[in-house]
């Protein structure tokens, strides 16, 4: 990156309001050709806008866009691919019957001028050779995307973004579900692009990660344009106090109140599940947080989903003293257990349906009665745990896909508190929402520990079960390789465990 570059694109006080909310107020942002350039801000910041109005999906209410310094509109996302403006989005794009090759080819296909026959060959070169870059060439190609982990999807949304010829990359959130390893590997490929004189915009909550990868950092909050700064002058907490208005203190730290209970809220005995769990034994005692660490492959994901009624498994889960059988996610609400998904947009939310909709959904015989909805009961419901989550809408009736990750995070948490659980299970609580959101969330989590709900959690992000867990299990390869207390657990050993480099278990007295 030159500093005497003319910038690549350039957005010169873009807003955009929607009914109720400004999310964005006259915001500035350029980029230079062979620069990455992040953007942070907490969710409901403008990002998503600001990305959307860059790939045609939306359109500013006023302000310009100068695109290798013509003034130019994007009035679609075909008009944004022809540019050469690729969008790699958080929620994957892919077509899943479709193969890793075809998926991988669909961007260049989209912009190839008149009709033609699918190239399956063309397809097939053109994806190896981008798998190779990627350092992933070992993924089968003829392979529905299906069928991979959502690691692996991930990357193949990155490769079909690279596929074509591409001069403004944008990545939101891109390595939210990929290991270590795999975002190195990534963050490699993302240095050769801007060597190569690619721009790139970098949207990610990772404040650590954003300030040794960018060049630069643009803060936004609130819709509005707060300052751009050298990566090399930014830290963590100067970006942190930009972005919310306020330090976040103690983000991950959590302070035990009093005893453990000896009540147990869950326990699973002897749980097999296909070819990925195999004897697991766990327990969760009311008002306790425990942790699930493990790599992608490890067989945590299956286990949660498991403890509601997602997958068929051999062994016994216990709820409150009684053992269940959970057979589906509805046995798994009438038994006690309440889950919050990994995947919020497609798995979680109810994305046409409103607020009060979205909250109410699991406790329809709360807001009925002889089998007819009460609209009054499930206004009240929803406003009740709006009010409490402090989640920032404009109205009950606010469709659920127009708020940001972090408040549909918290109208999904209040979905599963209003079932008033024994148990709560999350899965990966706090993926692509930015640390206001994360404290928020955390709080929300010690307070329900403190009322006696027993709290499962199973998260990639190790500072996050070090900071808020009582006890921390780790997985391997569908068993459990290791148990830690609070004042026990470190990165180390817990990654250690992980890979099967060693085991690591606490005597059931050093659990109280």
């Amino acid at each position: 990156m030159s500093k005497d570059s003319a910038p690549l694109v350039q957005l010169r006080n873009i807003s955009k309001r929607f009914p109720g909310v400004q999310a964005l107020d006259r915001v500035n942002l350029s980029v230079l050709p062979g620069e990455i350039h992040a953007v942070v801000g907490e969710n409901g910041a403008g990002k998503s806008t600001l990305i959307n109005i860059l790939a045609g999906e939306l359109q500013p209410d006023s302000g310009s866009i100068l695109f290798e310094g013509v003034e130019t509109v994007i009035p679609n996302a075909f008009v944004s691919q022809r540019l050469g403006i690729s969008v790699v989005y958080q929620e994957l794009a892919l077509c899943p019957n479709l193969s890793v090759a075809e998926n991988i080819s669909l961007h260049q296909a989209a912009v190839d001028r008149g009709l033609s026959f699918v190239k399956r060959r063309q397809f097939a070169a053109r994806a190896r050779n981008v798998l190779e870059q990627l350092g992933i060439a070992d993924i089968d190609l003829s392979t529905p995307v299906s069928r991979l982990g959502i690691a692996q999807q991930q990357l193949v949304e990155i490769a079909k973004a690279i596929s074509g010829q591409v001069k403004l990359l944008v990545l939101d959130e891109p390595n939210s579900a990929l290991t270590d390893e795999e975002s190195a590997r990534l963050f490699a490929i993302l240095r050769q692009l801007r060597a190569a004189g690619i721009g790139i915009i970098y949207v990610s909550h990772r404040l650590e990660e954003v300030i040794s990868l960018a060049d630069r950092i643009t803060v936004l909050r609130d819709g509005q344009y707060i300052e751009t700064l050298a990566a090399a002058d930014a830290t963590v907490d100067g970006l942190i106090a930009r972005m919310v208005g306020r330090a976040v203190d103690m983000l991950y730290h959590r302070e035990r109140d009093g005893a453990q209970s000896a009540t147990l809220a869950l326990a699973v005995r002897h749980l097999s599940s296909g070819a990925t769990l195999r004897d697991i034994t766990l327990s969760v005692h009311a008002g306790e947080i425990v942790g699930i660490a493990g790599l992608p492959d490890s067989g945590k994901d299956e286990l949660v989903e498991c403890c509601f009624g997602l997958h068929r498994y051999h062994g016994e889960i216990v709820i409150g003293g009684a053992v269940v059988q959970l057979h589906s996610p509805t046995s798994a609400i009438e038994a006690g257990v309440a889950f919050v998904p990994a995947d919020r947009r497609h798995v979680g939310a109810l994305l046409m349906m409103s607020v009060q909709n979205n909250i109410a959904a699991a406790s329809l015989p709360a807001v009925s009665t002889a089998g007819l909805l009460r609209p009054g009961a499930i206004r009240t419901l929803a406003n009740d745990y709006v009010t409490q989550l402090d989640v920032r809408i404009s109205s009950l009736e606010q469709q659920m896909a127009t708020l940001s990750g972090g408040n549909q995070q918290k109208v999904i948490l209040g979905r599963s508190i209003a079932t008033h659980p024994k148990v709560l299970i999350l899965h990966e609580p706090t993926r692509g929402i930015d640390v206001g959101a994360k404290a928020e969330i955390y709080r929300i989590l010690q307070e329900l520990a403190q009322q006696g709900v027993g709290i499962l959690i199973a998260s990639s992000e190790l500072p996050e079960l070090i900071g808020q867990c009582d006890r921390i299990l780790v997985m391997h390869r569908g068993t459990i390789t290791g148990e830690f207390t609070r004042s026990e657990a470190a990165e180390e050993p817990i990654l250690a465990c992980a890979m099967g480099q060693m085991t690591h278990f606490i005597s059931e007295g050093e659990k109280r």
